[in-house]
């Protein structure tokens, strides 16, 4: 299993699939902004896809183990797919309901069909992420294995904004069946991932059971549990960077919707550009190394974009896809800073995965269910810096954002180190 070179069909299927897990877990982003039209919506109502989607970590991180451990991952795999397509179409039948008549029903039907789709990125977080660290053999080689699916994970989320701009010519006037393209591409991604991953070999590691009375042994390591706070906190930076900042051009800044969306899919980019150098030093730079330097320049930019004159304005680039042409629009200097943060959460992912499971032994399969429990943190950071900036101001509601950037340096510094190690 630890020699790469006869599992490459299995490295491109995790790294596909890895793909996949960004573009279908980024279609909440826009949608909230389509949830905002349905009627009279506050900034955190509008965030109910990501509450589902996110959520759903915290129910399904150990019973994922349980399935990778009882089926393998390949199996694993195709029921996440099947959960998933169910899930996307249940998005879709919400929007084919009468807002008009019945919002809450629209809302709750949509909330579901978010919840069943996490479901399935969770699945499927749980046989990437482990399986990448293996294929490259732990430490750094499995830190950069990952990193490399992570460049390919920004692609696709990249990709997500680009469509749903081309294909929404006006999202300020958007309901959710307008999204009805976007969804059914994401299905089709769905059906060819099935079929792809039916036919490929894949070798599987031995599986030792997952068993919940695991749980207290890998929690008693300290550099483990530490990183599940980590985790945790880092999703209210990757998602509530690009959210609040989307909110913020719109409703304040007043630029047009289509033109955010071209604008905040630079963020993505950034997160490719800074993953596609991780993946490229990540045998020789180490995780520890990485998350300090990346959690430091993430409080350095967003406290400089909370405190920058909004009347300095600077011109920010954008591709307009529908049309082959680059765009500018200027925005406030603060938010550019905002949107370089993307270069930093590129490779927070990946290192804190790798440090959290370091020396665990026996204790890493029910740890890495665990650890994807914990991406359901970005609902409640999401929820609570939503709370902030509909209290106070978009701006001030990074805040947020700087704790938890705040909290990874701590970890990075002190709180990674290993105390013991599983034989």
């Amino acid at each position: 299993m630890s020699n790469s070179k006869k599992q490459w069909g299995a490295i491109i299927v995790m790294i596909a699939l890895f793909a996949m897990i960004a573009f279908v877990t980024n279609l909440c982003n826009p949608m909230a902004k389509i949830i905002k039209n349905q009627g009279e919506i506050s900034t955190v109502l509008a965030q109910i896809g990501n509450y589902g989607n996110f959520v759903a970590y915290l129910i399904m991180g150990i019973p994922a183990g349980m399935l990778i451990a009882k089926f393998g991952y390949k199996r694993t795999a195709l029921i996440g797919l099947v959960v998933g397509a169910l899930g996307i179409g249940i998005q879709w039948y919400s929007g084919q309901l009468n807002v008009e008549e019945n919002l809450g029903l629209v809302f709750a039907v949509y909330l579901i069909g978010a919840f069943i789709a996490g479901l399935c990125m969770c699945i499927l977080n749980c046989v990437v992420n482990p399986m990448l660290n293996l294929l490259g053999g732990g430490g750094n080689k499995g830190n950069q294995f990952i990193q490399i699916g992570g460049v390919f994970n920004s692609a696709a989320a990249v990709a997500c904004y680009i469509l749903m701009g081309a294909l929404i010519s006006d999202m300020t006037k958007a309901k959710i069946a307008d999204a009805t393209p976007a969804l059914m591409i994401a299905l089709g991604i769905f059906v060819i991932a099935f079929i792809v991953i039916s036919f490929t070999k894949i070798e599987e590691p031995e599986q030792a059971p997952v068993r919940v009375d695991l749980i207290k042994g890998a929690l008693s390591y300290r550099h483990f549990s530490l990183g599940l706070l980590a985790i945790f906190l880092y999703m209210g930076i990757e998602v509530g960077v690009p959210s609040y900042v989307g909110f913020y051009l719109t409703e304040d800044a007043k630029i047009p919707e289509n033109i955010v969306g071209l604008l905040v899919a630079v963020y993505w980019f950034m997160m490719l550009i800074g993953r596609f150098v991780g993946a490229s030093i990540g045998n020789k730079v180490s995780a520890r190394t990485m998350i300090t330097t990346v959690s430091t320049i993430t409080l350095i930019l967003v406290l400089f974009g909370m405190y920058a004159p909004a009347d300095i304005q600077v011109a920010f680039p954008g591709v307009d896809w529908a049309k082959l042409e680059f765009i500018t629009q200027e925005i406030p200097v603060g938010i550019f800073a905002f949107l370089l943060v993307g270069l930093c959460t590129s490779v927070m992912w990946g290192s804190i995965f790798n440090m959290a499971v370091e020396g665990l032994g026996k204790y890493t399969a029910i740890a890495s269910g665990l650890f994807m429990t914990m991406v359901f943190g970005c609902a409640v950071m999401m929820f609570i810096q939503g709370l902030v900036a509909d209290a106070t101001s978009y701006i001030t509601s990074f805040w947020v954002v700087a704790g938890c950037a705040a909290y990874l340096l701590f970890y990075a510094l002190v709180g990674s180190r290993v105390s013991k190690r599983e034989d």
